[in-house]
C-alpha cells in the first residue's frame, strides 16, 4: 500500500508539475521580433515576412477608397492602404477630429488581424490639406516655382505635414514633380517648372513632409522624422509632363537621353532626400504604358537609382494598361505587378484584384520573391512611420487646423464660391488693405461707357480660368474665360489698370497687352487673398521669375526655353523685382523690346488710393 501510496503521489506531483509548465507558457506571449522597436527595421520586416500568408501578403499590396472599406472589409481582407480620392470625406465639411474618428475605426479593423499589422492612410495633400475643410490652401506648384525658393517649400512641406497629421493620416500623395513641358496639359499648375532645374530644387517640399534625414544615417533610403510627419510622394514616375500636345494620360516621344535629363533629374534628388513612396504615371514612354515598364521601374527606379520605398500605382492605374481600360484586368494586373508596382491603388473592386493576384502567383505566372519585394517595401515604410508603435491617431493635433484655389481644392475639380475653405478672396482683401476712405466698386462684367462717366482713379481687373483637374483641364486654345476678355477691353481703355491673371499656366494674353498697364500673374494663390495685395499695394515687393515661358500664341506650342524657335511674349525668369512702394519702372525683354512691366505699375497706388474711388 505504501508502495502504491508512494505511486500515487508521484505521478500527482508530476501532474503537478505538468499543469504548470502548460500554464506558464500560455501566460508568457511568445516573442516577435518585429513587434520589437529596438530591433533594426530591416530584422522586423524579415521577421514579419516569414509568418505572413500569401493571403496576408496580397492584401497589404491593395489600397481601396474609403468609400469602399469597412472595419470588417479591413479585417477579412488584410487590406494594407486606404486612401481619400478627391473630395472623399468622412462627412460634409468633417473636422479633424471627424477624420481622426474615422480613420482610427478603419485602423482597428486591421489591428485585429492575426498578426495585427497596421493599414497606411493616404490622401492628396497637394497644395496643403486641400482635402480638409478649414486647412490651409498653399498656392499651386507653379507659383511656389516662381518663387525659387526652397527654404519656402521646406516650410510649406513642414505646414502640410502638422495639419495631415492632424487629421490622423500618415501618407500623402505629394510632392508632384512633373516637368511640363506644354501647357496646354491640364495638370500644369502641378509642376514648378519647365525647367528641371527648378523642380528639383523644389524637392526639399520633401524635407518638410518627412523630416530631414540626419547626419550619420545613411542618405537614399526612406525616411520619417516623427509622429507630426508623413510619408512623402513623389509622382507620377516619369515623362508624365511631356505628353504630346499636353494631352493628358498619353505618350511622351522621347529618347532615353530626353527622359533622362529633364524628367528623371527630380527623382535623383527626392531619392537622396529619403522619399518613402514613388507613383507610377498614367502615360507612355514611346508608346509603352508606364505602368507596364519594367524596365524603367524595376530596371532603372529600383535598380540604378536604388530606390528602397515602395511603388504605388495611380488610381485604377493597372485597369488603364490595356485600352478600352479594364478589357483584360488579369492581364493588366500581371503587367503592372511584374513591372515592378508594389502596391495597387485598385479602388473599389478588391476583390477581383485579389484573386486574380492569387491566381497568377499560385500558378507561377509572378513568383513569390516579386510579392515577398513589393511587401517588404510596404511593411518598411510602416515601420519607418511608426506605424507598429502608435496605429491609432490623437486629438491632440485638432487645433493646428484653415475660384482662386484651383483644383483639387475640397473636391476633385475644385470648386466655386467661399463656402468651403477659411482665407481671404483677392476682393476681400482689397477692401481690408485700402484706407478707409477710398471707394472701391465691385462689378462683374462693366459697361465701358460707366467706366468712362464716373471717373475712377484705377482699375484692378481679375480674370483666368476656371478650376479644373486632370484631363477636365487639357486646353487647345488656353483663352481668358469669359466674359474676361470684355472686361479687359471695356475697362483698361478707360482707366488705368492693372490685370491680375489667376491660372494655373500661361494663357493667350498678347492680344490684349497695349490696352493693359500692368499684368500680374498670381498663378493660383490658394485661400490667402491678402498675399496678392501685399505685393499689389507695394507692402511687399515682387521678386517672383517666371518658372514658364509665357507664349505669344497657341501655335508656337510647345516652346520651352533653349528652343530654337523661341520668341515669347515673356522668357523663362521674367519678372520685375522691386522693393517696398517702389514707383513706376519699365523693363526691357529679350532683343530689347519693351514690356509691360508684369507688375502693378504705380507702386505707391496705397497712397494715391486714398478718397479715391476704385473700380
Amino acid at each position: 500500500m505504501k508502495w502504491v501510496g508512494r505511486i500515487w503521489m508521484v505521478w500527482v506531483w508530476i501532474g503537478a508539475v505538468v499543469v504548470c509548465s502548460c500554464r506558464g507558457a500560455v501566460g508568457k506571449e511568445e516573442y516577435m521580433k518585429y513587434k520589437d522597436p529596438k530591433q533594426p527595421v530591416g530584422v522586423r520586416v524579415e521577421d514579419l515576412l516569414g509568418r505572413m500568408s500569401l493571403e496576408e501578403k496580397i492584401g497589404q499590396m491593395v489600397q481601396i477608397d474609403r468609400i469602399a472599406a469597412t472595419p470588417d472589409i479591413m479585417k477579412d481582407y488584410y487590406i494594407g492602404s486606404l486612401l481619400s480620392g478627391g473630395g472623399s470625406a468622412p462627412l460634409p465639411r468633417a473636422t479633424a477630429a471627424d477624420w481622426v474618428n474615422m480613420v482610427n475605426d478603419f485602423q482597428n479593423g486591421s489591428l485585429s488581424t492575426r498578426l495585427g499589422i497596421p493599414m497606411i492612410y493616404g490622401i492628396d495633400a497637394v497644395h496643403g490639406h486641400n482635402n480638409v475643410y478649414n486647412a490651409t490652401i498653399f498656392p499651386h506648384n507653379i507659383g511656389l516655382g516662381a518663387t525659387r525658393d526652397p527654404e519656402l517649400l521646406r516650410r510649406i512641406g513642414d505646414a502640410t505635414a502638422t495639419e495631415v497629421r492632424a487629421t490622423g493620416i500618415p501618407y500623402v500623395f505629394a510632392p508632384c514633380i512633373a516637368v511640363c513641358r506644354d501647357p496646354r496639359w491640364g495638370r500644369c499648375y502641378e509642376s514648378y517648372s519647365e525647367d528641371p532645374k527648378v523642380v528639383r530644387e523644389m524637392t526639399d517640399i520633401i524635407l518638410g513632409l518627412q523630416g530631414e534625414i540626419p547626419n550619420g544615417l545613411r542618405k537614399g533610403v526612406p525616411y520619417v522624422a516623427g509622429k507630426n510627419k508623413v510619408a512623402a510622394c513623389a509622382k507620377h514616375f516619369v515623362g508624365d509632363g511631356g505628353t504630346t500636345k499636353g494631352i493628358n494620360e498619353n505618350n511622351t516621344l522621347t529618347s532615353m537621353h530626353g527622359l533622362l535629363s529633364i524628367h528623371m533629374p527630380a527623382y535623383y534628388d527626392s531619392i537622396i532626400k529619403g522619399v518613402s513612396t514613388v507613383m507610377v504615371s498614367y502615360s507612355s514612354w514611346n508608346g509603352e504604358k508606364m505602368h507596364a515598364n519594367r524596365e524603367l521601374i524595376t530596371g532603372f527606379l529600383k535598380g540604378t537609382l536604388k530606390f528602397k520605398g515602395f511603388v504605388i500605382s495611380d488610381w485604377q492605374g493597372l485597369d488603364r494598361i490595356t485600352s478600352p481600360p479594364h478589357s483584360n484586368y488579369t492581364y493588366s494586373v500581371l503587367a503592372g505587378v511584374q513591372a515592378g508596382i508594389d502596391m495597387i491603388m485598385v479602388p473599389y473592386n478588391f476583390t477581383e484584384f485579389i484573386n486574380d493576384l492569387t491566381y497568377l502567383v499560385k500558378n507561377n505566372y509572378i513568383s513569390m520573391d516579386r510579392i515577398d519585394d513589393a511587401v517588404g517595401r510596404i511593411l518598411l515604410v510602416k515601420f519607418n512611420l511608426g506605424l507598429f508603435e502608435n496605429p491609432l491617431a490623437d486629438l491632440s493635433l485638432v487645433n493646428e487646423v484653415g475660384s482662386q484655389c484651383g483644383g483639387w481644392t475640397i473636391a476633385w475639380q475644385g470648386f466655386s464660391g467661399n463656402n468651403d475653405t477659411s482665407g481671404t478672396t483677392i476682393l476681400a482683401a482689397i477692401n481690408s488693405t485700402v484706407d478707409k476712405d477710398t471707394e472701391v466698386v465691385y462689378l462683374e462684367n462693366p459697361d465701358p461707357e460707366y467706366v468712362k462717366s464716373n471717373h475712377f482713379s484705377y482699375a484692378i481687373v481679375v480674370v483666368g480660368e476656371p478650376p479644373y483637374t486632370e484631363t477636365a483641364g487639357d486646353s487647345q486654345t488656353l483663352t481668358v474665360v469669359d466674359p474676361g476678355p470684355d472686361v479687359i477691353n471695356n475697362v483698361c481703355v478707360a482707366v488705368k489698370c492693372v490685370v491680375i491673371v489667376i491660372s494655373g499656366r500661361p494663357i493667350v494674353m498678347e492680344p490684349y497687352m497695349s490696352a493693359i498697364d500692368a499684368l500680374v500673374a498670381a498663378w493660383l494663390p490658394g485661400t490667402e487673398g491678402l498675399g496678392v495685395t501685399d505685393v499689389l499695394f507695394g507692402d511687399y515687393g515682387f521678386t517672383g521669375k517666371l518658372p514658364r515661358t509665357w507664349f505669344k500664341t497657341i501655335d508656337q506650342l510647345p516652346m520651352n526655353v533653349g528652343d530654337s524657335h523661341y520668341d515669347p511674349l515673356f522668357p523663362f525668369e521674367f519678372g520685375l523685382t522691386t522693393k517696398t512702394m517702389v514707383a513706376r519702372s519699365v523693363s526691357a525683354g529679350a532683343h530689347g523690346r519693351p514690356y509691360v512691366p508684369f507688375v502693378m505699375v504705380f507702386l505707391f497706388v496705397g497712397l494715391y488710393f486714398q478718397g479715391k474711388r476704385l473700380a
